[in-house]
């Protein structure tokens, strides 16, 4: 048993008179601590993992249990609870309050669980520090992603979940985003799931699982895990 065991777990949606599955028959087991990467190409049912995981979706078959306890039987309000509580999330087009300053934005995270980190701590820890009082569209691309982690880490999450989060970023600005996360599992033991179609990053990876045509292709551990700084692509 890992800390998040997702087993024979289906996940359908309705398309018109049709029914489109998105996870088929998904298996698989995750150790805490580890960063994981999910590869596969658009519309292979990735992003899908992701949100049954992180309790923004529920599945149709199968069970998804993370630290003990099988989400998948959560009704609506115990799901919301263990996202609030259990669950960062870092999206590729950051979702930032445009309204709100960098810090607001990190505090109005912080102020929904029992014990967040200090918002100013953690956007020191993001390179931030001097950004804090700027609005997102002060900000650079990198910076918004930037604080969209800091926004997530806030909460002191045990699992971080990550849709493209490079995905709208240049190289140089990518490399720091993704430095951040490998630090967020090596430095403080969060569980780091990262969805991306960019095979180069799988380096970094603890477990890389791999998709195709909504199943698991093939799940490999790296023993020897790359920096972020090894990489190239």
């Amino acid at each position: 048993m890992g800390y998040i065991d997702v087993i024979h777990e289906v996940k359908r949606y309705k398309s018109g008179g049709a029914s489109l599955v998105a996870n088929n028959d998904v298996t698989f087991s995750i150790l805490q601590g580890e960063l994981v990467v999910i590869l596969g190409a658009s519309g292979t049912g990735k992003s899908t993992l992701l949100n049954v995981i992180g309790g923004m979706d529920g599945c149709d078959e199968g069970d998804v249990i993370v630290d003990g306890e099988n989400i998948a039987k959560y009704n609506a309000k115990e799901l919301t609870e263990y996202r609030r509580l259990d669950v960062g999330f870092v999206f590729q087009f950051y979702n930032l309050v445009p309204n709100l300053t960098a810090l607001e934005n990190v505090e109005m995270a912080s102020e929904i669980v029992p014990y967040s980190n200090d918002p100013m701590e953690v956007l020191a820890s993001v390179g931030l520090s001097n950004r804090c009082d700027n609005f997102p569209s002060q900000l650079s691309g990198g910076e918004q992603q930037r604080v969209a982690i800091a926004r997530a880490v806030a909460k002191r999450p045990k699992i971080l979940l990550c849709d493209e989060p490079t995905g709208a970023l240049d190289y140089k600005t990518g490399k720091q985003v993704l430095h951040i996360l490998q630090n967020m599992s090596r430095k403080h033991g969060a569980t780091v799931l990262i969805v991306t179609h960019n095979s180069a990053i799988a380096p970094i990876a603890d477990r890389v699982i791999r998709m195709r045509d909504a199943r698991i292709a093939s799940v490999n551990r790296n023993a020897n895990p790359r920096n972020v700084d090894q990489l190239e692509w």
